[in-house]
């Protein structure tokens, strides 16, 4: 079962660390949220899937995928719970750089044009490398229904996607681990 409380306590012993960061975004900040210290520990693999899977709720997309590294945990942490309960649930992954042999595809796993999709991410800054992933998504053929992120660091990327007509959710906010976010 998700507990938000034991998803906060783990972001804060395990990913949460100070210093001075350049972000995927560009932006400079004084903390980075390693996400992959908590995807990849079993405990915060559990959370972060059992709140995705308490997002979506009983009406699931046909599949959960993102842009490869970091949403690569995520992705195969919920399509397993969504399996042990049950659940019809495919992953994919977002390729950074398209493949040059082989099939070729930007997009892989068991996948196919129509499928209806949500784009998993670990922090969202500003939003861009999840409108990355959709782009990919969207020229591969699916259709993307919105992005989940376990943090949002409040710092616009949830207009980002609310502008382009996406539906935005997080299980945290920066907030949560007890930082305030710089004001826009």
């Amino acid at each position: 079962m998700f507990n938000r409380n034991d998803l906060i306590g783990l972001v804060r012993e395990t990913a949460l660390e100070f210093g001075d960061f350049t972000l995927a975004s560009g932006k400079k900040a004084s903390y980075y949220l390693d996400c992959r210290r908590l995807t990849l520990d079993s405990a915060g693999a559990n959370q972060v899937a059992e709140g995705i899977l308490e997002l979506l709720g009983d009406d699931l997309p046909d599949a959960v995928g993102g842009m490869a590294i970091g949403a690569d945990p995520i992705t195969a942490a919920v399509i397993t719970i969504a399996g042990q309960r049950g659940k019809h649930l495919k992953g994919f992954i977002v390729r950074k750089e398209s493949k040059a042999h082989g099939k070729g595809r930007d997009v892989e796993g068991p996948v196919v044009a129509g499928d209806s999709a949500i784009i998993v991410e670990d922090v969202v800054t500003t939003g861009g490398s999840s409108l990355k992933a959709i782009e990919r998504v969207e020229a591969f053929g699916m259709k993307v229904q919105g992005v989940i992120a376990i943090i949002d660091r409040l710092e616009g990327g949830a207009k980002t996607f609310t502008d382009r007509g996406y539906k935005f959710d997080s299980l945290l906010t920066i907030k949560d681990s007890g930082i305030d976010p710089p004001s826009e």
